[in-house]
């Protein structure tokens, strides 16, 4: 919880668009401004960044080729950060493309309820000579993996976010608070002392006698 609020912290710091001093436009505003895109392609709003996630996700759990073209495929029906999109999509690559296809075949497998094959050989080439024997497992793994799993991630991550900055509002309101009470203390010990009132009233000796008359 708390790497996550120290990472949004960072993001927002990074990424918060700063004028500069004679008052023009941030770089990514005039970038955005002069292709015409919308400020969504590279926000840095919780609904910007998280579609991002997810949908960089959700493409790249999928076994496919040209899986960023997919990302920027996806912009005219979802408006979401790119960027954001295209490096989640770069989590499937060489390296991770094995155990993350078989991850998939077995999850598939279990969906199915089939054993599958056994000699699985974690290389990118042995997934593409046996595609035809694993196709459908393959895939019913991967549509979990890119429906249920991409979208459990957006859901928790829209949440931790929305956690984070009630978080950073508590602690700015406390903070607020502190240091109010703190120049109220401040103030009271430089106060001067209270002067005593012009007039008293004293009851006379005579007032006392006559209400202890009437008694």
């Amino acid at each position: 919880m708390q790497i996550i609020y120290i990472s949004n912290q960072m993001i927002r710091k990074v990424f918060r668009k700063k004028k500069s001093a004679n008052g023009k436009e941030s770089k990514i505003d005039a970038f955005l401004q002069k292709y015409n895109l919308p400020k969504d392609y590279l926000g840095i709003s919780r609904r910007s960044v998280t579609r991002g996630v997810g949908i960089g996700l959700f493409w790249g759990f999928i076994p496919m080729p040209m899986q960023m073209a997919a990302v920027l495929a996806t912009t005219p029906f979802i408006r979401f950060n790119v960027p954001i999109a295209i490096s989640m999509v770069w989590l499937s690559n060489p390296f991770t493309m094995p155990p993350m296809y078989y991850m998939e075949y077995l999850t598939g497998n279990f969906l199915l309820g089939r054993e599958g094959i056994h000699n699985v050989e974690l290389t990118v080439e042995w997934f593409k000579n046996n595609l035809g024997d694993i196709f459908v497992p393959l895939y019913v793994g991967t549509a979990f993996y890119s429906i249920v799993v991409s979208g459990l991630i957006y859901l928790g991550l829209n949440w931790l976010w929305i956690h984070s900055v009630r978080k950073e509002k508590a602690q700015k309101d406390h903070a607020r608070k502190e240091r109010k009470k703190k120049e109220v203390t401040e103030a009271k010990k430089h106060y001067p002392p209270h002067k005593k009132k012009l007039f008293e009233f004293m009851p006379s000796q005579e007032h006392e006698v006559n209400t202890s008359i009437k008694k």
